[in-house]
């Protein structure tokens, strides 16, 4: 049967497929008089292939988003993602794409769940990976659908992924490592890791201590990120650590710590702080990650009997006592008093 005049046109095509019957649309002509086409979609029957042309005539749509391959849709959904998040959580998308190469080459709008869930299933990593795997699916398919590249989602019909088990040890400083750090005050970064023993910050929060937020005069710095407990909280200059955050500071600078060996800018982030922290690990032969700093606080802080709350105010854990929350606005003096509980 002939199609009227652009229409589009069916093919069937040789050997033995799945779905021998192409469906394409004339987009244009070379200088030559050759035909320029774009493919629909490929189908088991005459009867679905033309059911697809008609309904392209009815209501097309931009046959260049119709054939994207997953790994098109996401190299289109980091380019906008990405530029809103930090470095460290673009690692962390990156490294779940690479355990879908099974979808790669697929047509965005031809995968279905038994695709996904079994993407998800055949990666062999831990529970914590393959959910973010599947959080991957939920925003490249939300991307999907704003563009119109698919009208179903197919990411929200997959089986939750069952949370696994916090697999990293927290494993704090004890004594003698810590008096080998004060030993060697003089070693680079060595006060960094000091300064986050009595303190308590995240790492990434202790990377990026703004000086306009460090007040020398009343002992206490200002900052915090992730929660809103931890956003903006009041931390007590421990008396230990004073010295080494006034050789530190200067006003001049936006951060309190800076790399002035650094291969780009001298400001330090988290990063730069990770690695310059392994390799103080590395000269003293010690076995931490800069997360223990933060523990190591906390735990000195139990041991020394710091109120509850007051530890939870410095730390930035959220305070789930309704009596307590009427009273989160200590007064400078008591957090410093708390803080000194804890002996150098």
């Amino acid at each position: 049967m002939k199609m009227p005049n652009g229409f589009g046109g069916i093919t069937k095509l040789s050997g033995k497929r799945r779905n021998p019957y192409r469906v394409r649309k004339t987009r244009g002509w070379t200088e030559d008089g050759k035909q320029l086409y774009d493919t629909i979609g490929y189908y088991k029957t005459r009867e679905e292939a033309l059911k697809a042309l008609a309904n392209y005539n009815e209501n097309p749509y931009d046959l260049k988003t119709n054939n994207m391959t997953f790994d098109d849709v996401y190299n289109k959904w980091s380019e906008e993602h990405f530029e809103e998040i930090v470095p460290s959580a673009v690692r962390t998308w990156k490294a779940a794409y690479k355990y879908c190469s099974s979808l790669y080459n697929l047509r965005f709008k031809d995968i279905r769940v038994e695709h996904l869930e079994g993407t998800i299933k055949n990666a062999e990593v831990g529970q914590n990976t393959k959910q973010r795997i599947k959080s991957l699916f939920n925003l490249m398919y939300k991307w999907a659908m704003k563009h119109e590249i698919v009208n179903k989602d197919y990411a929200q019909l997959c089986n939750p992924v069952p949370k696994g088990a916090r697999q990293i040890e927290r494993i704090p400083f004890n004594d003698d490592e810590i008096k080998i750090l004060w030993n060697n005050i003089d070693f680079p970064f060595v006060n960094m890791i000091l300064i986050d023993i009595y303190s308590g910050w995240r790492p990434q929060e202790l990377a990026i201590l703004k000086t306009a937020d460090i007040n020398l005069e009343k002992g206490y710095f200002k900052g915090g990120l992730k929660t809103d407990a931890g956003k903006n909280r009041i931390v007590p200059i421990h008396s230990c650590i004073l010295d080494l955050v006034k050789e530190l500071y200067n006003p001049n600078n936006l951060q309190l710590f800076n790399d002035y060996n650094g291969q780009q800018c001298t400001l330090m982030t988290y990063d730069k702080y990770r690695n310059r922290f392994n390799k103080v690990m590395q000269k003293f032969n010690m076995k931490h990650r800069p997360h223990d700093c933060r523990h190591t606080f906390i735990t000195k802080a139990k041991d020394a009997g710091i109120n509850e709350y007051v530890l939870k105010l410095i730390v930035g854990h959220t305070i789930n006592d309704i009596t307590e929350k009427v009273y989160t606005h200590r007064e400078l003096e008591n957090l410093k008093e708390e803080i000194e509980k804890i002996k150098k």
